[in-house]
């Protein structure tokens, strides 16, 4: 009988590596859309509504993908994750971790919060306010979108450029320091040509199990904005910023992106609570799917 939720849209390569090594380990999982469950206060013993599973609850979740939609929407679906906690069931990752993560600018103050190294960031929703900061910052600044994923939507903004309007940056403007890490490239092509790089780790119940470098011609260095991933070890300085960082927003798993700043200074940029690990597959031979199927398969319910 299935035991297990993977909460996702679609069964695509990681939920199919997911449910193939929680097999592998004796158990079965039922993938679920959030979008069909919900509460049934009165209706069901625990008050939810999972299909499946009527008056029993799973032994434990796995959030592979929160579907998109409209504020009620997503308020709901992350409603019944947060009840699944209150009810004692283990969430990878829970409803807090996923809040914290999508919002960059919580991620980045938990970050600092923690102690940890990060790029100065400044949030604001002036638009006036948000053009002096750029022009007052010491370089470059990289402005992000707040709920933006895999590269999309960032501008590199240098003093005098102009902003774009409130309405296509949802009101937010997300200015961080642009810090540059890049290399000489060596190869026959063009040796002038300079190749930036920053750290991909993951994060796997409070360990570093795999990293990779992330390198490419442009400074926005996401494997699905055309960037190679070189495997590194997963140990050090670098493994130690990634688990602190996904332990600053209460992840049990987590993507880390981690950049050498000046004088080669590490610097936390990001932590996503729902990473991709495709392109850390290629670049490792290692398939995030058996640690990832270890850890949910070990979660134990706690009293409610």
């Amino acid at each position: 009988m299935e035991d297990l939720v993977i909460f996702a849209e679609r069964v695509d390569w990681h939920t199919r590596s997911l449910l193939a090594a929680i097999k592998a380990r004796g158990r079965a999982a039922r993938v679920l859309s959030l979008r069909a469950c919900g509460f049934a206060v009165g209706g069901t013993a625990h008050g939810l509504l999972l299909p499946g599973f009527g008056e029993r609850l799973p032994a434990a979740c796995f959030v592979r993908s929160v579907p998109n939609g409209t504020l009620e929407q997503v308020t709901l679906r992350l409603g019944v994750l947060h009840a699944l906690r209150a009810l004692g069931v283990p969430v990878m990752n829970d409803a807090r971790a996923i809040e914290r993560c999508v919002d960059k600018s919580a991620t980045t103050f938990l970050l600092a919060h923690a102690g940890l190294p990060t790029p100065r960031t400044v949030v604001v929703e002036d638009r006036e306010a948000a053009r002096l900061l750029v022009d007052s910052a010491p370089g470059d600044s990289v402005l992000k979108p707040m709920f933006g994923a895999q590269g999309r939507g960032l501008a590199r903004l240098s003093r005098g450029d102009a902003l774009p309007a409130a309405e296509e940056v949802g009101s937010v403007y997300y200015l961080q320091d642009f810090v540059g890490a890049s290399h000489p490239r060596t190869g026959p092509d063009d040796p002038h040509e300079e190749v930036h790089e920053d750290f991909r780790v993951f994060v796997v119940g409070g360990a570093a199990v795999a990293a990779m470098a992330r390198r490419g011609t442009s400074w926005i260095t996401n494997i699905h904005q055309g960037a190679t991933g070189i495997e590194v070890a997963a140990e050090g300085v670098l493994a130690e910023l990634a688990v602190r960082a996904a332990a600053a927003v209460g992840a049990d798993y987590a993507g880390v992106d981690i950049i050498s700043g000046a004088e080669g200074r590490l610097l936390v940029l990001e932590v996503n609570s729902m990473p991709a690990w495709r392109g850390l597959y290629d670049a490792t031979g290692r398939n995030m799917a058996e640690p990832l199927a270890a850890h949910l398969c070990a979660a134990r319910k706690v009293p409610a």
